[in-house]
This record gives C-alpha cells, structure tokens and sequence, in this order.
C-alpha cells in the first residue's frame, strides 16, 4: 500500500477527541486551545518610555535650552508629579510616561546628564519614544485562537494577557508498548508528542504475553503504540493479538523504506499504530504517520498537512524502486543560498547515529529515475 493511502486511511478512522482539561500555563507547551483566548488586562497599561532619556514636552525643545531634571522613573517607578515648562524627569525603558510629559528625548541627544541640568542638543515630535497604552493589545480583544497549537510564543502571550491557565482539548491517552525478547530498559522514560503516553513496559516475544499485554493497554486509552514484532517471523506475534483481541486491521506493510512493516488497527474508538521495531525505521513511520494521527485526534486542522520543503539534491542518485523512500541526508547552503541536500552514503536503518546526525529525510518518489546532483528534490527538516 502506498504511504499517502495508508495514511488517509488512518487519518480517516480517527476523530477529534471530545473533551477538554484546564492547564497551567507551564504545562500547556504542545497543547491545542479548547477556546478562544481574550486579553484580560491593556498592554501595556499606560503610555510608556520605549528608551532611556528624558520625559519632556517637545514644545520646550524648539530653542534648544536647558531644562531643570526634577525626578526620576523607572520601570516599576513611576514618577509620581506633573512636568512643567522647561523641565524633564530621568526615564528609563518601560517606565510610565510623567503627566506632563508628550515626548522622550534619548540621553544620546541631551548634554550635562547628572548635573540636575540638561541642554537638548535636537528637537523632538509630540510622542516620540512614547508607547501608547494598549499598543499591543487591550483589554478584550482575542489574541489566541481556539485550535492553535501553543508553543514558546503563545504561553508568553497568554501570560502577558493575565492568563494563569487554559483550557485545552484532552490530549490522548497513548499506551507505549515494546515488544522483544532483545529489549531492555533505557534510563529514561518515554514521551509522546502531543499526547500523555503510559509506559506498559517491554512485552517478551510469547503469543499470549503479547496478547494479554495488548487487552491491558486498550484499557481507558485512545491509542496504543506499539514497536516491534508486526512483521512476518516466527516471534512477531502483535498482528495476532490485535486481532485476538477485537481489533480490525486496516493495513499492514507500506511501500516505504525505512518502514515496510508498518501496521494500522482500530476497535471502537481505540487506535492502534504498529510501529516497525528497527529503530530509524520506527522513528521515521513516526514522523510520517504518527505525528499526524495525534494531531487529528487533537483536532489540529490539516493534519496531514504537507511538511516538505524544496532542495537541491547534493550528489547523484541512482533510479528508486517500488518503495517512496526517506533518505538521511546532511543540509548546507551552497554559494547561491540554494538549500543543499546530500543523503547520506550509507541508507542502512540500523545505523542510529546517522539518523541522529542527519539534518533531513531526502524524499525520493517510488519509481524515480535516476537524479544528478543539483536536481530538485524535496525533503522534509528534523
């Protein structure tokens, strides 16, 4: 099966997960926004200095005379009188503007700082330097979008707005199943993009352990990841045991390298992804078909959305075969600026540290033709 079939197929059988959970703005990173978001305060929330220099009244600056400086305002400092003829208040970036005051005149454009007198050495417009209250924003207006994806951006600006929490759509329940006898525990625990993944641990390579382990994992979850033991040996029991356990099979094996072993199931509302157990290949059928089905289920529009970018191929490519392959490939600039891709000498998916070192998968369609260096290609960025 061709890997956008199999993926639409997949997508197809997922919906949006019902729902929604209220998070603290530090653990909202990767969540999607149940509602809109609206500002619960003016930013800022009075005019303020954008430099360090002097709050003044730009019609005092037409001759160029000295002016007596009365105070001083920081950020967090306000000044707290009335600037008057021919005088001026110490200010710094992001204190309130004085009343008074309609303009900032910069230190770089006054002489005689520190000696209580300033002689301005330029004439300034009314409210220049001066940040208007509620330049950013004000007070009701919605700045976040119900369905965004919240990153670094968005928190910072939730928390700007006054927010301490959100209301974001249920992230999945995912259970992470390995299977194989070859396994055994790393040092960390897993985590799963988009999703609040369960650890069932390492599942041994015996028929009814598979199974049991597969019934334990459906259990309150909405989808079951697994890696390993889908393909076609003597020990590869997971196909088996899906099925044993009333899950249809909606594809198994993909026309894709890495990743041929590729398994897709669905009981009910559950889902299960069988992940290939070779490691790059598990990693790239996860970029390509489980980042997708979470952000579905997260009600991410276009989940399927196409991530691939334009290149230049970086060295000659032989004719591909019947598999859509995913080569590991370094990413330079040449001379031009042009985006450079060269895949890597040795495509083997057993060889971690070339995944790890690569910069790009290097897309190559089934049934290309051979390709020369500088051929166009497309690639998708790791």
């Amino acid at each position: 099966m061709a890997p956008d079939v199999a993926r639409a197929r997949m997508l197809a059988a997922a919906s949006t997960l019902q729902g929604t959970e209220t998070v603290p703005l530090v653990s909202a990173l990767g969540c999607t926004l149940a509602g809109d978001v609206t500002a619960l305060r003016t930013q800022p929330p009075f005019a303020a200095s954008a430099m360090d220099g002097y709050a003044i009244r730009a019609a005092d600056l037409v001759g160029l005379l000295p002016l007596r400086v009365i105070g001083e305002a920081m950020a967090g400092h306000p000044f707290g009188g009335i600037v008057g003829p021919m005088e001026a208040v110490r200010i710094f970036t992001g204190a309130p503007v004085p009343n008074g005051s309609d303009a900032i005149l910069i230190q770089e454009n006054a002489q005689g700082v520190g000696a209580g007198v300033i002689t301005p050495t330029q004439v300034q417009q009314v409210g220049r330097f001066v940040r208007p209250a509620g330049l950013d924003f004000r007070t009701g207006d919605c700045l976040l979008k119900a369905g965004t994806v919240l990153d670094a951006r968005h928190i910072g600006l939730a928390a700007s707005m006054g927010h301490g929490v959100l209301s974001v759509r249920r992230r999945p329940r995912i259970s992470l199943l390995a299977t194989g006898d070859e396994l055994v525990l790393p040092g960390t625990p897993p985590g799963s993009r988009g999703g609040a993944a369960d650890d069932q641990g390492i599942v041994p390579d015996d028929s009814d352990t598979t199974r049991r382990a597969i019934a334990n994992a459906a259990e309150g979850c909405d989808l079951i990841v697994t890696s390993g033991g889908a393909s076609v040996g003597d020990h590869d029991f997971v196909q088996a045991a899906l099925v044993a356990n009333g899950f249809s099979i909606g594809f198994w094996k993909i026309a894709v390298r890495p990743g041929k072993p590729l398994m897709f199931g669905v009981r009910g509302s559950t889902l299960c992804l069988g992940l290939p157990g070779n490691p790059v290949s598990s990693m790239v059928c996860a970029i390509l078909f489980l980042e997708p089905l979470l952000r579905k289920l997260l009600g991410q529009p276009n989940p399927d959305a196409d991530r691939s970018e334009g290149a230049l191929l970086g060295r000659a490519l032989p004719a591909n075969d019947l598999r859509e392959e995913y080569m590991r490939a370094s990413l330079r600039r040449d001379d031009a600026c042009n985006l450079v891709a060269t895949p890597f000498s040795s495509q083997d998916s057993s060889i971690q540290r070339l995944m790890a070192s690569a910069d790009a998968l290097l897309i190559r369609p089934a049934h290309a033709p051979a390709a020369e260096a500088g051929t166009p290609c497309r690639i998708i960025r790791l």
